[in-house]
């Protein structure tokens, strides 16, 4: 996690005055924080920072890239820790991430802090959004797949609080305000060890959807673009692609031991459990992720698996999550 913790409360009275005079309906709207479902998270720059206009979109990156690179290189550690692996022993990164953009990627910069291969491949991966958690462990497992034997690192990061824009003072930006977070996460794979298999994976986009998520790329960065439909489409579409997925693996919703979502917000939270027949609250450890961390992005879906994980009843894991095009991905995993 970042350096600067803050709680929702902070964030809330942050907004109220922010967006005074500027947002219609103000008062109502402030109800959002509330209904977050949020307690705290974690930004890469003090609450100061924010508060300034004039912040363009060459100083948001190059923060992003300062600030990217030394949570991947913490995250990296950790996971190469509890591995018990080197980072010389690594053939393959795989680096999610679409809240800045790098050339050199992350993953080269990367190689300046940690002692990895010359030859190590190398595999950046921009765009995906929230859905990129998801995608992003099952194109590693599709390139470890082809290459047994090997190991893989999956980096994911995102600095969602950079992409704020003091310059716009719309609803949209309030909003974002009260969901987004920064993070990372960091995911070894390997032909064997005591993780869980992954055993398959998928995706699926949906026609006509362009304008549901997204960014609106403008001189000061990055503009969040998400649709008040989405809980709405998840409780309408999500079962069929879903159904779709699982009988292509023979398999169905009540073979799931566990359901490893993404925390989109809590809305998103309560549509899923009614799409996946869960009780109220039922994705549990989604909204504890989401009540202490907030919506990270695509890195968010990783500390869900790895609270699930300790739980070492359930074998068959379902991890799903939504993003930009606007897609669906879905990976299964198999626990020995």
């Amino acid at each position: 996690m970042p350096p600067h913790r803050i709680t929702q409360d902070e964030v809330r009275d942050f907004g109220a005055r922010f967006f005074a005079g500027d947002v219609a309906g103000l008062d109502r709207l402030l109800d959002v924080y509330d209904n977050a479902a949020i307690g705290e998270g974690y930004c890469c720059l003090p609450k100061s920072w924010y508060a300034e206009n004039g912040h363009g979109f060459e100083e948001k990156n190059r923060l992003f890239l300062e600030h990217a690179v030394a949570l991947l290189k913490e995250a990296a550690m950790g996971c190469l820790a509890d591995g018990d692996t080197d980072p010389g022993d690594i053939d393959l990164i795989v680096t999610v991430s679409t809240t800045g953009i790098a050339t050199p990627s992350l993953d080269a910069r990367l190689m300046t802090e940690l002692p990895f291969r010359r030859d190590v491949q190398r595999l950046p991966i921009f765009g995906l959004g929230c859905v990129g958690g998801v995608l992003g462990l099952a194109r590693a497992a599709a390139c470890a797949r082809a290459a047994p034997g090997s190991r893989v690192l999956v980096l994911v990061v995102e600095l969602c609080t950079l992409t704020f824009r003091g310059g716009d003072r719309s609803a949209r930006n309030l909003v974002a305000t009260a969901l987004f977070r920064d993070g990372a996460a960091a995911v070894l794979l390997t032909d064997e060890g005591p993780g869980p298999a992954i055993a398959s994976w998928g995706e699926y986009t949906w026609p006509d959807s362009l304008d549901i998520m997204g960014w609106d790329v403008a001189d000061d960065g990055f503009g969040v673009v998400f649709s008040r439909s989405i809980p709405d489409l998840v409780r309408s579409n999500m079962r069929q692609v879903t159904e779709e997925f699982l009988s292509s693996q023979d398999l169905r919703l009540r073979d799931i031991d566990s359901f490893v979502c993404h925390p989109g917000g809590a809305k998103v939270l309560d549509a899923l459990e009614a799409v996946f027949d869960l009780p109220a609250g039922g994705l549990e450890q989604s909204r504890s992720v989401l009540r202490d961390y907030g919506n990270m992005s695509a890195a968010t879906v990783v500390f869900v698996l790895q609270r699930i994980l300790r739980d070492r009843r359930a074998k068959r894991h379902l991890l799903t999550s939504l993003g930009p095009g606007f897609s669906a991905g879905f990976l299964l995993l198999q626990s020995a």
